[in-house]
């Protein structure tokens, strides 16, 4: 099965707790509860149906979201219906996409069915809405259902009009011996009906519909949304309703007001996991298109020449952007200049228009294939996907350029979505008809933002200017040649008044009137101080909207300034950091996660059992289950529909104990110790406590739930206990054999979420961007943890520093606690070779018993590493009245 991105991971769990919290809490608390473990505040829950969870996923272009969508369907059906055997209705946006997707889904070695088969096995169906009547009621409840069909089928004022809504005979089977309130809310044939379905007659009205909308509204089905931006209408709401969903998950890369955005995705978390190819190399040709056209032939021949170096086959493509007939650079024309001017064979371009569909049945990935450039003038066929494509020319003016975003998405993809040897295959490339770089990016950015699903905060340092020459002699080379900063252009709406300025800013300024008002040029490579200053005198006689977009230009200069010059940009490598270590049975060992399994000594069967706060109430048709203290009821509907009574007529204790025993199975715990467990955890349960079989199948995953959470509970003491007992025979390595165990941070590997937005510009930082880092807090003073960075960034010792991502194992810098990793804000290199971690705690944190765990780790790391490696745990103000800066001072004296 496709491997799951760390993204990808981490996005479908917040989905499963989400919905899982949802049984217990209202819906808004725990959108909001979810909200705050990602440190977002200030977006309300906009409920779309009364009990139903309806929510969004935002993953940017070339994150995979269909992947993540199938999965979605087994952790929905399981956490909202307590199913195995969901039933789900699949809408996406087109014919097209519906087709494909309904092609994928029944293909056994398509990622998708992958997805599927991962939870369900064989026992998948996939249909359309033309096929679904083919569906017995035998299969219903024994088999996940997945229905693909367009949304338009649906989305419909009168029911009469579309064939989802007719009544189909052959559908009776499913609504036979239906008791009366579960028909209650179905459709009933109308005089509309009659006639529209000619076989109807007057006798019929009022009769339920034996319809397929009808068929979905009984089962409850859990809904995907794909490309959710485009349905908010009250029309789409009122259609889904009709349908009866048991909770609705909408994907996106570009949500509305509305969607309820459960979780995003940022760009270089994408980067991170080589999805796809940043930063973007935009360069701008203010004298046409023959000159923006000839340099991306340039662009794509050089990155012909690297890719020979490369294992994998990769054949660059460039993606050309005709103008719109009327125009200069038209197809027609374009394909004749590449062929007379740049001497490029008929056989290596091909046009793909409304009217010219060159690509189709060819296979760009063939090594045979001879095609370097596809000429379009719109948006490429939906669907259509190449990763070979590297290099955008867009020949038409920046500004107003049709659909250049959705081409510029089409070069982002990584090829084999891996990460490239050579440098140069790791970005991707455009070429646009501009006056300049400014004028370019903002404009690229803007659609970034409204169309492909990038963060506003994070594009500062995804597209940067092509530079004249490498920026080292070589890859990880040691010295770096200066980049070339671009001009800072900054566009007011006014002729400023530069009557009070200092002389040396009116020195570092160039004003040129434009018709709306005017532009301002600093050169690029003005000092940090010159730029904040001139900040400072051009907003001061601005309007506010005004002082806001002039901030916004800044901000987006300082970022592109700060991916230019950071060390990985430039080639530079960090140092590596040791990481603790214990001997185990003779080998030295880092201590992970398994290692801490393995040092807590315990089995399983030794444990009491018991299950504390696992209750069940039970009335004549429904149920209530209490899980230490949050209770999930059962509507009375529910325990109709799920005929559980029926359940326990062929489920044995041995059938359940099987069941929980694939549910809760942990990769430290053996299948015969498991097994036991389980056998023993249900007869405490039926006689101890006096819970019937028939209760426990009713509950089985809450049930399996609760297990799961006590087998862990009883794992984690035992860890703790053993963690504590050898904490200090955990040691560094020494420095001869320290390369096998330890950690480095690499370029291009660091998944950045909330990116670092502000006046303040850092200059060591090891990335282009700074995870999470915020400037001013809610109330407008200055945020603790941005003076810490301040104080690392400042300090002579430093020679680079980062700002750690925590719980993200593969790309950060983590030591070990009992529980699990523990991750310091900020890592840095000093000057003299040495590495510095530096914990950061507010004032409520730094005496818990959290902090104390990891200052001990912390100091034990720096102990044991032969001067190494040094730890510090700060604080806004030590006991002695130090800040952090004289902290810090103090600890690299």
């Amino acid at each position: 099965m496709f491997e799951l991105k760390t993204y990808q991971k981490n996005t479908l769990t917040a989905l499963n707790q989400f919905l899982q919290s949802c049984r217990s809490v209202p819906i808004s608390d725990a959108f909001h509860a979810m909200l705050a473990t990602q440190n977002r505040s200030g977006e309300r829950y906009q409920p779309v149906f009364d009990d139903v969870p309806c929510v969004c996923l935002r993953i940017p272009t070339g994150g995979g979201k269909t992947v993540l969508a199938a999965h979605a369907v087994a952790l929905a059906g399981k956490a909202v219906l307590d199913s195995d055997s969901p039933i789900a209705l699949w809408l996406t946006p087109s014919d097209t996409i519906r087709s494909q997707t309904l092609d994928a889904l029944s293909n056994a070695r398509h990622p998708y069915r992958q997805a599927l088969a991962h939870y369900f096995g064989d026992r998948v169906q996939v249909c359309d809405l033309e096929s679904l009547q083919t569906i017995s009621p035998h299969d219903v409840g024994k088999a996940c259902i997945v229905v693909v069909a367009t949304i338009q089928s649906f989305n419909v004022t009168d029911t009469a009009k579309r064939n989802v809504y007719s009544f189909f005979e052959e559908l009776a089977p499913h609504f036979d011996n239906l008791p009366a309130n579960l028909t209650a809310n179905l459709e009933k044939v109308t005089e509309a009906d009659l006639q529209n379905q000619r076989y109807l007659t007057a006798a019929d009205i009022g009769r339920v519909k034996y319809s397929l909308a009808n068929w979905l509204h009984l089962r409850q089905p859990v809904v995907i949304v794909d490309e959710a931006h485009n349905n908010r209408t009250d029309r789409f709401f009122k259609t889904l309703g009709r349908l009866n969903p048991s909770c609705v998950v909408e994907l996106t890369a570009t949500p509305v007001a509305g969607n309820n955005v459960l979780y995003h995705v940022s760009a270089q978390e994408l980067k991170a996991e080589q999805m796809i190819k940043l930063p973007i190399v935009l360069a701008e040709h203010p004298e046409g298109w023959r000159e923006c056209l000839r340099d991306a032939v340039l662009t794509r021949d050089g990155l012909e020449l690297t890719a020979q170096k490369e294992t994998d086959y990769i054949r660059p493509i460039v993606l050309v952007q005709a103008a719109p007939k009327g125009n200069e650079a038209t197809v027609d024309v374009v394909r004749q200049h590449l062929i007379e001017q740049e001497n490029i064979p008929e056989n290596q371009i091909a046009v793909a228009t409304g009217s010219q569909k060159e690509l189709e049945g060819i296979n760009l990935f063939e090594r045979s294939c001879q095609i370097r450039y596809v000429i379009t003038v719109e948006a490429l066929k939906e669907g259509w996907d190449c990763s070979f494509a590297y290099v955008l020319a867009s020949l038409q003016s920046v500004r107003s350029a049709k659909d250049v975003e959705q081409l510029l998405g089409r070069v982002l993809r990584m090829p084999y979505a891996k990460q490239r040897q050579q440098d140069a295959l790791n970005k991707a490339y455009a070429h646009i008809v501009a006056e300049n770089f400014a004028e370019a990016a903002a404009t690229l950015k803007d659609r970034m933002v409204q169309n492909m699903g990038f963060e506003r905060l994070e594009t500062g340092a995804l597209i940067i200017p092509q530079q004249p020459l490498p920026l080292t002699g070589g890859q990880g080379g040691s010295t770096p040649i200066a980049p070339v900063i671009p001009d800072c252009h900054i566009e007011v709406p006014q002729m400023p008044d530069t009557q009070h300025w200092p002389e040396e800013i009116k020195a570092a300024v160039q004003i040129r009137v434009t018709t709306q008002g005017a532009t301002i040029l600093l050169k690029g490579n003005v000092d940090s101080d010159t730029l904040a200053q001139a900040e400072a005198f051009i907003s001061k006689t601005l309007p506010e909207k005004a002082r806001i977009a002039v901030k916004e230009q800044f901000d987006a200069h300082r970022a592109v300034r700060q991916a230019l010059r950071a060390p990985a940009q430039l080639g530079l490598n960090f140092a590596l950091i040791p990481q603790l270590c214990l001997q185990l049975d003779g080998y030295l060992e880092i201590v992970e996660k398994e290692t801490l399994s393995s040092i807590g000594d315990w089995d399983l069967l030794d444990q009491p059992v018991q299950l504390a706060g696992f209750t069940i109430r039970e009335s004549i048709n429904s149920f209530e289950i209490d899980v230490n203290g949050q209770q999930v009821k059962y509507r009375h509907i529910d325990a109709q529909q799920l005929k559980l009574n029926d359940v326990v007529s062929h489920v044995s204790e041995q059938d359940l104990v099987r069941w929980l025993d694939l549910e809760v199975r942990k990769p430290y715990v053996s299948q015969l110790q498991l097994q036991a467990y389980l056998l023993k955890m249900l007869s405490h349960l039926i006689h101890d406590r006096g819970l019937t079989l028939t209760t426990l199948v009713r509950a089985r995953f809450q049930l399996a739930q609760a297990v799961s959470r006590e087998i862990e509970r009883l794992r984690q003491l035992a860890m703790e206990k053993g963690f504590q007992g050898r904490l200090f025979e955990m040691s560094v390595p020494p420095a001869d054999s320290s390369v096998y165990y330890s950690f480095e941070f690499q370029a291009g590997m660091y998944p950045a979420r909330q990116c670092y937005q502000g006046s303040y510009e850092f200059s060591k930082h090891f990335y282009p961007v700074i995870h999470d880092l915020r400037e001013k807090t809610g109330a407008g003073k200055t945020a603790e943890e941005f003076q810490c960075a301040q104080a690392i960034d400042a300090h002579p010792m430093v020679k680079q520093w980062v700002r750690n991502i925590e719980r993200q194992e593969k790309f950060s810098f983590w030591l070990p606690t009992s529980s699990d990793y523990f991750y310091p804000d900020f890592v840095a290199e000093l000057t003299d070779g040495r590495v510095l971690a530096v914990e950061y705690k507010g004032e409520p944190y730094k005496t818990n018993d959290d902090s104390r765990e990891k200052k001990q780790v912390g100091d034990r790391w720096e102990k044991s590493s032969d001067g190494r490696c040094l730890f510090m745990f700060a604080v806004a103000e030590d006991e002695s009245g130090r800040t952090v800066f004289q902290q810090l001072a103090e600890k690299l004296i």
